[in-house]
Parts: C-alpha cells; structure tokens; sequence
C-alpha cells in the first residue's frame, strides 16, 4: 500500500480539481446538469481513483486505478475541448489548463510503468 498523499500527481490533480470548479462556476446556470455536472465529476474521479488505488494490496491493482485515472484525465481534456468549443472557455484558458493535464498524463504513465 502507498500513502496517495505523498504523490505530486495526486496534488497536482487535487490543485486541477479546485481549478475546473473555479472555471465551470462561470459556466451558465442552465449548465449545471449538462457539461458543468460531467467536468467536475471528471476532475473529482482522476485524484479519487489515485487514492484509491494506493489502498489496495497489490501494485497490479495499483497501476489499474492509475490507469483509471489517466481515463478520466483524456475524457477532461475532451469536455474540456467541447467547453471552449461551445464558447465556455477561451483559447488561452484551455491551452492553460491543458498544460497542467498533460504533466498530470504524464506523471500518471508514469506511475503505471513503474507499478506494471
């Protein structure tokens, strides 16, 4: 087992987290069940199964969790593309935010490698 804690990539997820919540507050009302609901539900899982992950027995299991995670990174980096694409958000703040998912891909690829 692993203190998640511990882990850049799950701080790095918590501070992406507080993030998509700041930007989806700007998001129309009308949103709140639709695109608002599906990002901040995303952003929660990628932190969430990290930390699940590091409870179980085996790095198997671990690096499936990871994986898990790295899921739900790639389907908020599309909601993400569909937010700006509908007008939600400016160019500038997805490229900003993408910058940060991508070290977070990263970092979680590489979590999986060492734990495979």
């Amino acid at each position: 087992m692993h203190n998640f804690k511990e882990f850049q990539v799950w701080k790095r997820a918590i501070e992406m987290v507080k993030e998509i919540y700041r930007m989806t507050a700007k998001f129309p009302d009308d949103e709140k069940f639709g695109i608002i609901s599906q990002l901040r539900r995303c952003a929660v899982s990628i932190p969430s199964n990290i930390a699940e992950g590091s409870g179980r027995k085996t790095d198997k299991d671990f690096s499936n969790l990871l994986s898990i995670s790295l899921g739900s990174q790639f389907e908020l980096e599309t909601q993400l593309i569909i937010s700006k694409e509908i007008g939600f958000i400016s160019e500038t703040e997805l490229k900003t935010i993408t910058i940060e998912l991508n070290e977070i891909q990263k970092m979680t690829r590489t979590l999986i490698n060492k734990f495979s």
